[in-house]
């Protein structure tokens, strides 16, 4: 391969938040970003698009593979990191529920998870053995890959 872009997903309503497995749509203003998006692509050759399989970032997926003629392919290992009792939550709400562990986590992150979360050594892991597959496809030129803001 000798090209791989990695993209994040368009925006849904829960920006600003701990969104993590959570699958929120992808919202008004993401619509647009996926328009902008397009247009910035316009120049690529893409012939492949790979997407967390969460909706927002297949939502994103579907509109470049409809643009390039390619059907995207959903990939579980593209998630983003997974925040456990977090999921949803913005970081007020989360300080308001247990100040000690936020601090706590702030001064360790990325050692400790929220709690009930991903470790961020098996996200890590995990994401990178799906690249590093991606890469190895030796048929493709150009491959999209749709997900996260962590990834």
């Amino acid at each position: 391969m000798d090209t791989l872009l990695i993209i994040r997903h368009a925006e849904t309503d829960l920006a600003g938040r701990f969104c993590g497995h959570s699958d929120p749509p992808v919202n008004a203003r993401g619509l647009r970003q996926v328009e902008k998006l397009l247009e910035a692509l316009n120049t690529e050759s893409i012939d492949a698009v790979y997407a967390s399989d969460l909706s927002r970032s297949l939502a994103t997926a579907d509109a470049i593979g409809q643009a390039f003629d390619v059907s995207p392919v959903a990939v579980p290992g593209l998630r983003e990191i997974g925040f456990g009792e977090w999921e949803g939550l913005g970081w007020t709400e989360i300080e308001l529920r247990d100040p000690a562990y936020a601090r706590q986590w702030l001064e360790a992150y990325p050692k400790l998870p929220a709690p009930g979360g991903e470790l961020f050594e098996a996200f890590q892991s995990r994401v990178l053995a799906e690249i590093d597959r991606l890469l190895s496809v030796p048929s493709q030129r150009c491959a999209a890959v749709v997900t996260h803001g962590g990834v």
